[in-house]
């Protein structure tokens, strides 16, 4: 265990920002999943600025990486494309 005040400041801090960068690629998920479930593409194209915005914020934040944001990106709007 730490003996350094800093350093239990940082153990606090990087739980907490583990659960909430947590919490955030999981609710991003589940965005994309029901994004690429659905089959009308009115729904689907009214849905995809959203998600896309969810993507770009965990890139920014160094959750996921820029490639994979892109791929990600590219694989929903295709997806809507051949709807």
């Amino acid at each position: 265990m730490a003996n350094h005040k800093s350093a239990l400041k940082r153990i606090r801090n990087s739980e907490t920002k583990r659960l909430r960068n947590r919490y955030q690629h999981k609710t991003t998920r589940n965005a994309m999943k029901k994004l690429m479930e659905l089959t009308n593409k009115k729904e689907a194209e009214k849905m995809f600025p959203t998600v896309v915005s969810m993507v770009d914020k965990l890139a920014k934040r160094n959750i996921i990486h820029d490639n994979k944001a892109a791929n990600l990106k590219s694989n929903m709007a295709k997806h809507i494309a051949s709807l």
